[in-house]
């Protein structure tokens, strides 16, 4: 099955404010943020990526414009269902304020039992980008063979919340997981699971390009499925 890469939105200027911007319109990437967006081409050069998914939200589509620019025959899907999480009443406010809020704590710790008011639960933000990967993976796959790249840029909740599901985690634990702004995750997905290759990734990402296996790689490829310990069998 094809690789994902997992880009988040360049640093935006509600991340320089420190505001939960969720789905608040209007939010754009900052100086740096854009400095980021414009060094992705040249990070992703090595990839041959088939298609572009993003998150319908400003940021999001602005970090991918240089990629795109940069390669005009690329198609760009915008995908609803891997936009930020709705944090309802929560949007828009400062992060400082929302750390006295009770529901905060729940969030931190027990994120599978939180539910934003006028919001979203975190469960329900979870399998919506789930089915959206799975989804796109099997479109990818049949429409560009099993080992297609393509790249996808959502949010931070978003990309943690896939990295756990990669990994078998429970979304209680997703919160151990970071992803800097612009930076690259990568999910190799597999028929019996997937592999995570890279987690917020902001260096070289030239070995993530698919390659032709050598008949050992191939025979070690077949019996994966029977390998209980050791690091081997997923090693892209």
């Amino acid at each position: 099955m094809p690789t994902l890469i997992l880009v988040r939105h360049g640093r935006s200027t509600a991340n320089t404010a420190g505001v939960l911007a969720g789905r608040t319109p209007g939010v754009a990437l900052d100086e740096r943020g854009a400095e980021q967006a414009a060094a992705l081409p040249a990070r992703l050069a090595a990839l041959p990526l088939v298609a572009a998914v993003s998150s319908p939200l400003q940021r999001c589509r602005e970090t991918l414009r240089p990629l795109l620019d940069a390669r005009p025959e690329l198609p760009l899907h915008t995908e609803e269902r891997i936009s930020e999480c709705d944090y309802g009443d929560w949007s828009g406010r400062k992060l400082a304020e929302l750390t006295d809020e009770p529901l905060m704590t729940v969030v931190q710790q027990h994120p599978s039992a939180a539910a934003f008011p006028g919001g979203e639960s975190m469960r329900a933000m979870q399998a919506r980008a789930v089915d959206a990967v799975r989804e796109w993976n099997a479109r990818i796959e049949a429409e560009h063979g099993e080992n297609a790249v393509y790249v996808m840029c959502s949010h931070g909740d978003i990309i943690k919340s896939l990295v756990a599901d990669a990994l078998g985690m429970h979304l209680d634990l997703f919160q151990r997981v970071h992803a800097d702004p612009c930076s690259v995750t990568a999910i190799r997905y597999t028929r019996l699971r997937p592999f995570l290759l890279r987690l917020g990734d902001t260096g070289d990402l030239a070995p993530l390009a698919p390659r032709e296996p050598s008949p050992d790689e191939t025979k070690a490829a077949g019996a994966e499925a029977d390998a209980a310990v050791g690091g081997g069998a997923g090693a892209p």
